[in-house]
C-alpha cells in the first residue's frame, strides 16, 4: 500500500495493484457471452453515454433477444456499471500497466501520459472515451454510478500523484513540486485534448496534449 502526502498534509492510500489481476483461469461460456455483450455495449456508450445505454438497444444491436440480455443483467443500471468497470479495466490494461512497467520517475510519467494520449486517440471506442464522457453526464447525479466514477478517478489521481511524488523522490522533479497540484494540471491536458479530439475531432489534439505535458514537466524540473 502506497501512501502519497500532498503538501497540505492530506494523504491518499492507493493500492495500485488491486485493480489488476495476473492470472485468471479460462472463462465459461456464459462468461465469454457476457464478455462480448460488454465490449460492445463499451462501444455502444461511447456513442450514445452511459445514460442512452439500456438492454432494449443493446439487444438491438447485438441481435438478441430483450430477455437473453437480461440473463446476464438484471436492469438498465446493472448494465450500466458493468460497462463502466469494462471500460475502467480497458484502461488499466492498455494505459496504467505499460506506465507501471516504466521505470519509477519521469519514465513512467511519460509513458502514463503517451499511453494515455494513444488511448485518447485509438482506443477502440468510437466515441471517445466513456469513462470521462460518463464523469461529465453523473457528476451531479447521486446514485452508484457516480460513485463508481468517484472512486475510480480518485484512484487514478492519487497514483498520478504518487508517480510525481517518486519523481520528486529520485531528483527529476523539484522538491517544493506539489504532487496534487501537478497531477491536477496533467490530468487537465488529457480532459483538454480528449475534448478537441473529439468535439472538434482536431487530429492535432494529443500532440499539443502531449507539448502541455512536457511544458508542465519541465516547468516542475525547474521551479526555484
Amino acid at each position: 500500500m502506497a501512501k502519497v502526502l500532498a503538501q497540505n498534509d492530506r494523504a491518499t492510500d492507493i493500492d495500485i495493484n488491486r485493480t489488476f489481476v495476473l492470472f485468471s483461469p479460462p472463462m465459461r461460456k456464459g462468461e465469454q457471452t457476457r464478455a462480448t455483450i460488454l465490449s460492445h455495449a463499451v462501444a455502444h456508450a461511447s456513442e450514445v453515454g452511459l445514460e442512452g445505454l439500456s438492454i432494449g438497444a443493446l439487444a438491438t444491436r447485438l441481435k438478441l433477444s430483450k430477455s437473453g440480455l437480461f440473463a446476464h443483467f438484471g436492469s438498465k443500471e446493472e448494465l450500466q456499471l458493468a460497462t463502466l468497470k469494462t471500460a475502467q479495466d480497458l484502461y488499466v490494461e492498455k494505459v496504467f500497466k505499460p506506465a507501471l512497467a516504466a521505470p519509477r520517475g519521469l519514465p513512467r510519467l511519460r509513458t502514463l501520459f503517451k499511453k494515455w494520449f494513444e488511448w485518447v486517440d485509438a482506443s477502440g471506442q468510437p466515441g471517445g472515451c466513456v469513462i470521462l464522457a460518463a464523469a461529465a453526464e453523473f457528476d451531479d447525479r447521486p446514485g452508484p454510478i457516480r460513485d463508481a466514477l468517484i472512486a475510480g478517478q480518485k484512484e487514478l489521481r492519487g497514483a498520478i500523484a504518487k508517480a510525481v511524488l517518486l519523481a520528486i523522490e529520485s531528483g527529476e522533479l523539484s522538491a517544493d513540486t506539489d504532487p496534487w497540484q501537478l497531477a491536477f494540471e496533467l490530468f487537465g491536458a488529457v480532459l483538454a485534448a480528449h475534448h478537441d479530439r473529439h468535439l472538434f475531432d482536431d487530429p492535432r489534439a494529443t500532440e499539443r496534449g502531449a507539448r502541455a505535458i512536457e511544458r508542465l514537466l519541465a516547468a516542475a524540473h525547474h521551479s526555484p
